[in-house]
């Protein structure tokens, strides 16, 4: 039963992330006063692109075929990390902050190198911006994570939700530092505004597509369920850490209905305030993006110094 719950759970995580995708660009183009797309419209523009025969280049190697396929994997591999919709899953045992920061960054090291391996120097631009801004992200998300698992005393992720949930409405300052950060990190690492437009194809200003301009047909399908995913797995990870309730701590019928309803208003809630954002905030220069993710490590520290100053001594 718990297994089938667990599998259930990922296959509920792969599933939802595109219509996670098509609810953001819907909102964003009812805020801009445009014609909005139906919320489907990422499945059918998934579907248009399986139906469709790669064409890959002649300079391009094994690696570059099969890196979408990895990438997919290690994004599904992450969403059986992260809690959904309940927690006490099989999988908890390797629910570990740093086995998902490994995921990520698993995926973007083929990614970079599939970018690289055509040879072409948008490919090669877009690869090295990757890392450059990886370098700097990762530290902060560790920084933030830790600051909450440093509450529970573990790593563990859903060892950490429980712990949030039994403490009851305890005020904890290092949260809200760890909140933001891990914000700024999550805008960041799947390519939104102000780091990077997910929709742009201006050569100087691309960071993710500068990678994926070689790939088309099932490949690039792939590519783009990965990113969407990658965008769903942030939203559940702030979801979950920081607003916790509703998620399922039994396997009744009951409860893991109530945490659905629960977990679908916590993201459209996200997704509304990540929309407003894009709107109202301009793409900054690449040079700033330092500045930016320098900033949301900043939070993450102050977020666990508080922690061992205020919280530790209780």
């Amino acid at each position: 039963m718990n297994w089938a719950i667990a599998i259930f759970q990922t296959v509920l995580f792969v599933a939802l992330a595109p219509l996670l995708a098509g609810f953001l660009k819907f909102c964003k183009c009812r805020l801009q006063n445009r014609r909005a797309p139906s919320f489907l419209q990422p499945y059918r523009d998934l579907l248009k692109l399986t139906r469709k025969q790669p064409v890959i280049s002649e300079d391009a190697s094994w690696l570059f075929c099969v890196a979408p396929y990895i990438i997919f994997t290690m994004m599904v591999l992450a969403a059986t990390v992260i809690p959904l919709i309940a927690v006490d899953m099989p999988t908890s045992e390797s629910a570990d902050v740093i086995v998902l920061v490994g995921f990520f960054a698993f995926a973007r090291f083929f990614l970079a190198l599939a970018g690289l391996d055509v040879g072409t120097a948008f490919g090669g631009m877009g690869s090295s911006r990757e890392m450059t801004i990886s370098s700097l992200a990762e530290p902060a998300m560790l920084m933030a994570v830790f600051t909450i698992t440093m509450t529970a005393s573990n790593t563990d992720l859903s060892g950490a939700i429980h712990h949030i949930l039994n403490s009851g409405s305890t005020l904890h300052p290092s949260f809200v530092f760890a909140l933001f950060a891990l914000i700024l990190v999550a805008v960041a690492e799947t390519g939104r505004i102000p780091v990077d437009n997910p929709t742009t194809h201006l050569e100087l200003t691309m960071i993710h597509e500068a990678m994926i301009l070689e790939y088309s047909g099932r490949h690039l399908a792939l590519i783009e369920w990965a990113s969407q995913l990658k965008l769903m797995l942030y939203g559940v990870l702030i979801a979950n850490l920081f607003f916790p309730w509703g998620i399922a701590q039994s396997f009744t019928f009951g409860a893991l209905s109530f945490a659905l309803i629960a977990l679908v208003l916590k993201l459209v809630v996200l997704s509304i305030f990540l929309a407003l954002a894009e709107t109202a905030v301009a793409k900054m220069r690449l040079f700033r993006v330092q500045e930016y993710l320098g900033f949301a490590y900043l939070l993450g520290l102050l977020g666990m110094l508080s922690h061992i100053i205020l919280e530790s001594t209780r």
